[in-house]
């Protein structure tokens, strides 16, 4: 056999023998049609919270004076100031650093409705009276306020609901947040014996303050 024949029949062998070589690897592993999966997706969403508030309200909008208590010299009309709330919403952290608040009132002349002159309002005074103020000790009520024709209780409280006087208060805004107070007191209207008879009227306003 001439040297070129035997190269062909060596080289047709060595084909052969890869050929069955690669018979024998394993096919990949294919998906069955219309296979399919799935993936549980999940959230937790959280109620949207509104910012909180510090707010006032007052349960009632009037209150009659009736006449109790009156003297030779000085007749005396009193009542009872609705009851004041304070209720603040807000978080700790809603609330600015080193702040307080305060509820402050004034009070407009008395004006008779029949022409007669005004009472002042120098002659209309309050003692707060702290209905509900927490366990903290820090919401406190304001000082009486006696009018003029009083004796002098203490210095510059003979003034009566002409300015902005005190009513309630918290010295730390925060430590007292989320939560609410309430206040009112015993109003008195002390008038000379010889006032005119007549209806009057005045408007007594209240701030919240921070």
């Amino acid at each position: 056999m001439n040297t070129d024949k035997r190269r062909r029949m060596l080289a047709a062998g060595a084909a052969g023998a890869a050929l069955v070589g690669a018979a024998v690897l394993p096919s990949p592993a294919l998906a069955e049609p219309d296979d399919d999966a799935s993936v549980r997706v999940t959230v937790d969403i959280d109620e949207v919270r509104e910012p909180g508030v510090l707010a006032l309200s007052i349960a009632g909008d009037a209150v009659a004076l009736s006449e109790d208590g009156s003297t030779l010299l000085v007749r005396q009309f009193v009542g009872t100031l609705p009851t004041v709330t304070v209720t603040d919403t807000r978080v700790a952290d809603e609330v600015p650093d080193g702040v307080g608040w305060a509820v402050l009132g004034s009070a407009t002349d008395f004006a008779g409705t029949s022409g007669q002159a005004p009472i002042t309002a120098d002659h209309l005074g309050w003692k707060p009276r702290l209905l509900d103020g927490g366990d903290s000790g820090l919401v406190t009520e304001g000082e009486e306020v006696v009018t003029a024709l009083d004796e002098e209780t203490l210095p510059g409280n003979n003034v009566g609901l002409v300015d902005q006087e005190l009513l309630v208060s918290a010295f730390d805004s925060e430590a007292v947040a989320s939560d609410s107070y309430s206040v009112n007191a015993d109003l008195y209207l002390r008038t000379p014996a010889e006032v005119a008879a007549g209806e009057y009227s005045s408007t007594l306003t209240l701030s919240l303050f921070e």
